[in-house]
């Protein structure tokens, strides 16, 4: 008897998101803090305060995903992104996915849900990266 990956269901994908962007806004909120000190507590609103919420936000899930492939929502609900290239995530796959997701979760998600009807239960991300949301809960098949 062997185990097969199975993929990550919609509703996990979605619990895992809600629970990084939890942790995420905890992060940004510090990232500001900062910047509303150096700025001598005005607000901030040069350009290169929102790249640097951006590029915060990517560091936030690159690390995760190319230092074991899993965020801390993903280890809650126990998933795990792997690649279909190599062992692990590289930050080239990490960037790709990053950008792609936020292409497809802008047109009211429709990337994500794609999920429903795709036969392998890729999101566009998924495709664009060449990677894979798996369950870690594994399918046992004679």
């Amino acid at each position: 008897m062997h185990t097969k990956p199975i993929a990550a269901s919609l509703v996990r994908r979605l619990l895992a998101l809600l629970y990084d962007v939890l942790l995420l806004l905890g992060v940004l909120f510090a990232v500001t803090a900062i910047a509303v000190a150096l700025n001598t507590g005005e607000e901030v609103t040069h350009p290169a305060y929102y790249v640097c919420l951006v590029l915060t936000t990517f560091a936030f899930f690159g690390w995760f995903w190319t230092h074991g492939g899993q965020t801390l929502g993903m280890r809650t609900w126990k998933l795990k992104i792997i690649s279909d290239i190599s062992d692990s995530l590289t930050w080239k796959q990490a960037a790709i996915r990053f950008a792609a997701a936020a292409v497809a979760l802008l047109p009211a998600g429709i990337g994500l849900i794609w999920v429903l009807f795709d036969p392998n239960k890729l999101a566009w991300h998924d495709r664009l990266s060449k990677t894979r949301l798996i369950s870690l809960k594994v399918k046992k098949t004679v």
